[in-house]
């Protein structure tokens, strides 16, 4: 048997236990019988070695099996640091798993290799021990997966660069000083003033001076855009974010700063952009959360858009912690991220011409009739006729509410979209077309349950908040709105 500081075992193994209970001692088998009944409530069980069995301790633990692949990589994550972790405690140096999952449950052997090879690779920051993984000789398919993955692995030990092609795009990770990048654009986030000082000094007199007129004359601007002075790019991006230890709040902050930064390049028609590792120098602050949100909003901005855009991510050479994690969630990132028909703009959006977000749908067309035959049906004889239907075309609050979607898939692990009816006065329209749904002038009914902007399942209901003009004409929005949570 494998000579290791400590095996890991789950209950839920008849094959490794009965190995462990024929191999181990008599305190081994004492302490089997002693545990088992108790498995429930303790999630892990640390028994002395005997017989056979070579290594120091043996870790008992309990995993439960579950039906969605999300809900067994966590509960694998899960496992994997508690061990660990427990391990690093116990002043151990080395650990054995075995290949959790893979035996009569089939779960996707290569998802479960995936998970368990870089959940070890990111506890070994924290936990300096050598790790193993136990599988039979029989199980080559098993092995192949494993084995691939470990390769990859060490590929990222031996390099400071990783390039990945994403549809049309290029992510690539890399070692250097981000002042250095020959790039249309580089990114610097309030989050550091260090760096944005290094970037102004770098950049000379021009961005200095572009800089502090930009911050007199619009201070609240959420971006100052200047020419690049003594650097090899185009230009220089500095905007105002700054982490939020609030998980929830910290990922929607990620979000929006990704949008800001690709609606601006996509403004200035870039090809290419470098950021720094924004925000992963704070303590109290989840780094892995910052990398993950960064890197499959990237992607995600890539594909539903069809870029053609190179993304560099600028790690300094002695941040090696940080590069790693950058690097590990890139290797995987294209495997967790599913791209759904949701990810591009509808089939029924029209070229817009200009700025115009507003679309009138010909009564000729099934998405007219489908609109009409719900709305009449909800209103219950309570109109006389609809004069026209319009439909929003506002890419920016399209993308958003994708993302918030994904979010709320990710966190509740189900769609709670519904389609809901608000009703508001004729001069609010416009501002919430153009803005979305602003509490200022859309919420001006909503504090029947405390400030906010309501929607309703019931269009006579929010018929009544639809003020009619001076012709007696009303309107009224029908939008997709994520419910969230409900108590």
């Amino acid at each position: 048997m494998l000579k290791s500081d400590v095996i890991v075992v789950c209950w839920s193994s008849k094959y490794l236990l009965e190995m462990i209970y024929e191999c181990g001692g008599p305190s081994v088998r004492t302490a089997i019988n002693n545990q088992i009944e108790k498995k429930l409530k303790n999630p892990l069980t640390t028994v002395k070695s005997d017989g056979d069995i070579k290594s120091k301790r043996i870790y008992f633990i309990h995993w439960q099996p579950e039906s969605q692949i999300d809900l067994v990589k966590k509960s694998l994550e899960n496992l994997i640091s508690i061990c660990m972790e427990r391990a690093d405690n116990d002043n151990y140096k080395s650990i054995a798993y075995p290949a959790i999952g893979c035996g009569d449950y089939n779960y996707p052997i290569d998802i479960i290799a995936q998970t368990m090879v870089n959940k070890v690779h990111q506890e070994q920051i924290l936990h300096k021990m050598s790790v193993s993984f136990i599988i039979q000789s029989t199980k080559k398919d098993i092995f192949y997966h494993f084995d691939k993955q470990i390769n990859l692995f060490n590929q990222s030990t031996s390099t400071d660069s990783l390039s990945k092609i994403i549809q049309n795009g290029l992510m690539q990770i890399e070692k250097g000083d981000i002042t250095k990048q020959k790039v249309d654009v580089i990114v610097v986030s309030s989050s550091s003033d260090y760096l944005r000082q290094i970037v102004i000094i770098e950049g000379g007199e021009q961005v200095y001076e572009a800089y502090e007129r930009e911050n007199k004359t619009n201070p609240n601007s959420l971006i100052i855009s200047t020419p690049p002075g003594n650097l090899l790019c185009k230009r220089i991006f500095f905007l105002k974010w700054i982490p939020d230890e609030n998980e929830n709040l910290l990922r929607q902050s990620i979000i929006d700063f990704i949008w800001n930064v690709i609606q601006n390049v996509l403004s200035y028609k870039f090809d290419s952009i470098a950021f720094p590792p924004i925000g992963c120098a704070h303590s109290n602050i989840s780094t892995s959360i910052i990398i993950k949100t960064l890197i499959n909003q990237l992607i995600y901005q890539i594909k539903s858009r069809n870029l053609s855009l190179t993304v560099k991510f600028v790690i300094l050479p002695d941040q090696n912690d940080i590069y790693e994690e950058f690097y590990q969630e890139l290797l995987k990132c294209e495997q967790d991220i599913e791209q759904t028909n949701d990810d591009k703009v509808p089939s029924t959006w029209e070229l817009a011409a200009g700025n115009s977000f507003r679309f009138i749908i010909s009564y000729k067309l099934d998405e007219y009739k489908t609109i009409a035959d719900e709305f009449y049906r909800a209103m219950k004889g309570k109109i006389k006729k609809i004069l026209q239907i319009e439909r929003i075309q506002n890419e920016r609050w399209y993308f958003q509410y994708l993302a918030h979607k994904k979010d709320f898939f990710k966190r509740l692990n189900k769609d709670t979209e519904k389609r809901l009816y608000h009703g508001c006065p004729n001069n609010a329209v416009d501002s919430i077309i153009d803005d979305c749904f602003n509490r200022s002038f859309a919420g001006l009914h909503g504090t029947s349950y405390g400030i906010g902007v309501y929607f309703s399942s019931d269009a006579t209901y929010s018929h009544q908040f639809a003020k009619p003009n001076s012709n007696g004409e009303r309107s009224m929005f029908i939008a997709r709105v994520l419910i969230g949570k409900t108590t």
